[in-house]
């Protein structure tokens, strides 16, 4: 419940500390005096969008504080664990600081939050219900609503929600697929014959490379075999250089004993002589199969000339390029062949889908039609009283051959104030006194069915007066024996039920005008009452029927 208001300079309140009761709290005053001011500061509490404008004239920020009392609020707990703020069912604090720069800055207990994170909470703790909130009742969503609400499907709506955001993401995924088959189906051809054309090439790793460098080879066949036939005979035993070595062996040989470095030297010239004799060995044996081969020089040139096309047709410079571009080519080929098994996969996840779909779409129409009874019972009951002794109300569910995020559910209410009159849809039929009395009993209907500690109205008594005000009355009071009611009225027949009671007024005595909320005594509640039956002018009569609306 709110259990205090407290506002620092908002529009023409330069300080207002307020303590509520539990229970039905009314607030009056004169049109103009301020009501809509205190209802302006709540709604920043709310998370409504601010406005540096609402500053008091002289100030540089305004302060608005709400403190709730939350401890009957059962689970609300792990809001506060979630969003790693104290807690203290006691005394809970939100707070909205706006300067006149224009900049908002909002806290829950003193730690600073999102506003989404305070109107996630605000939304909890009060509901402030406007005149203009009237006007929803014709808003079949807000009918829908209201048979949820009461319904307490929220479990069976959830699941429902899950099945329709996957069925609608199958859905999607088939579109997009089809799509991207139709498309790449069409470059089928295209695709094919690019892979083709490079599967046939049947090209492999390192073979620009090693052709390159066998062509080189090719091409200086002459000059090469030139060098290597002198190579081989420079170093053949019966020439100078590897008999060279052997004599300089043998001479090493036969004072190494006497030489500290002899053994070294002797050792390293058996390893040349040895490595000569092999290097000789292969050269000779490469010289006698190197030869100038025109034909296979051809052949590479052709098949250089068709790697080098290749590369450039495909726009890369190696042979490892055009190896992969055939893989992707290969694996989009294998992609489109697939897409029919893919699109087929889906299709039937999607009848599945659709199945699992219609099934809760049908519990949660259940739900709703099985809350229908009991709404029309307790509005009907609370209208007659409401004075309205020919009232008939049904609540119409239909369902739908399409599915929507809430359902495939249209729900309507259909409304009938006179017996001679047919039902119609609510919002063509109702008077806006009619909307009012209507909306009250499915508040009232709502709170019982709802954790909300604290509800205001604003003058939903617009539009009624004489009894069916004080009926109106009585219901606000019996629903404040289960949450806060707090009600802005300009009826005393209303007034007088609250067991708690404000006067807002505005005082311009001074320099500039300023709104007041005062809490009146019995005496300035009969004189307060007595003003709203009677005028500034107040009559014996006046004050005498203010005594008996209070009971004193």
């Amino acid at each position: 419940m709110l259990k205090n208001l407290h506002i620092n300079n908002y529009a023409l309140i330069s300080v207002l500390d307020i303590n509520f009761e539990t229970g039905f709290t009314v607030v009056t005053g004169e049109t103009g005096a301020g009501k809509s001011i205190i209802l302006g500061a709540l709604s920043l509490i709310l998370g409504n969008r601010a406005d540096s404008k609402s500053i008091k004239s002289d100030a540089d920020k305004c302060i608005i504080e709400a403190r709730f009392d939350i401890s009957a609020y059962k689970g609300i707990n792990a809001f506060f664990d979630d969003n790693a703020l104290d807690f203290d069912e006691k005394s809970c604090l939100i707070r909205r600081e706006i300067t006149n720069a224009g900049k908002s800055r909002a806290f829950i207990n003193d730690t600073p939050v999102a506003l989404n994170v305070l109107r996630d909470l605000s939304s909890r703790l009060i509901d402030i219900h406007s005149q203009h909130e009237n006007l929803l009742l014709s808003n079949e969503s807000f009918q829908l609503d209201i048979v949820d609400t009461i319904a307490k499907n929220t479990f069976v709506h959830d699941n429902y929600k899950t099945k329709f955001n996957h069925w609608n993401k199958l859905k999607t995924e088939l579109k997009q697929l089809t799509l991207l088959a139709e498309r790449q189906t069409a470059e089928q051809d295209y695709i094919q014959f690019q892979y083709q054309l490079l599967a046939d090439a049947g090209l492999s790793i390192d073979e620009q490379t090693e052709l390159e460098s066998e062509y080189r080879m090719l091409n200086h066949a002459e000059e090469i075999k030139s060098a290597l036939q002198k190579s081989v005979s420079l170093l053949d035993e019966d020439n100078k250089s590897l008999q060279l070595i052997k004599d300089i062996i043998s001479s090493v040989s036969t004072v190494k004993k006497f030489i500290p470095q002899g053994e070294s030297w002797y050792d390293r010239l058996q390893t040349t002589y040895i490595d000569l004799k092999d290097l000789s060995a292969d050269i000779s044996a490469y010289n006698e199969k190197t030869a100038f081969n025109p034909q296979r020089m051809e052949w590479i040139n052709e098949r250089l000339s068709e790697i080098y096309t290749l590369q450039k047709k495909f726009k890369t410079d190696s042979v490892d390029g055009l190896i992969e571009l055939r893989e992707q080519f290969g694996r989009k080929l294998l992609e489109i062949e697939s897409y029919a098994e893919q699109i087929g996969m889906l299709e039937k996840n999607i009848t599945e889908s659709y199945r699992e779909l219609k099934d809760e779409a049908d519990k949660l129409t259940q739900s709703r039609l099985n809350a229908c009874k009991p709404i029309e019972l307790h509005l009907t009951e609370q209208m007659k009283m409401l004075g309205m002794p020919n009232v008939r109300f049904v609540v119409r569910v239909n369902q739908k051959d399409e599915f929507a995020e809430n359902g495939q559910d249209e729900v309507q209410f259909f409304f009938s104030a006179n017996k001679n009159r047919e039902m119609q849809p609510v919002q063509q039929i109702a008077s806006g006194g009619e909307i009012s009395r209507m909306m009250l009993s499915i508040k009232s209907l709502v709170a019982n069915k709802s954790n909300l500690p604290t509800i205001i109205f604003d003058e939903i008594d617009s539009g009624v007066s004489g009894e069916i005000a004080h009926r109106m009355g009585e219901i606000m009071q019996n629903m404040s024996c289960g949450m806060q009611v707090i009600a802005i009225t300009h009826l005393p027949q209303i007034a007088a039920k609250g067991k708690q009671h404000f006067r807002v007024y505005k005082d311009e005595s001074g320099i500039k005008a300023e709104t007041f909320m005062k809490q009146l005594n019995t005496d300035e509640r009969i004189t307060e009452l007595a003003q709203m039956l009677s005028g500034i002018n107040v009559s014996d009569a006046a004050i005498k029927n203010a005594r008996e609306l209070l009971g004193v």
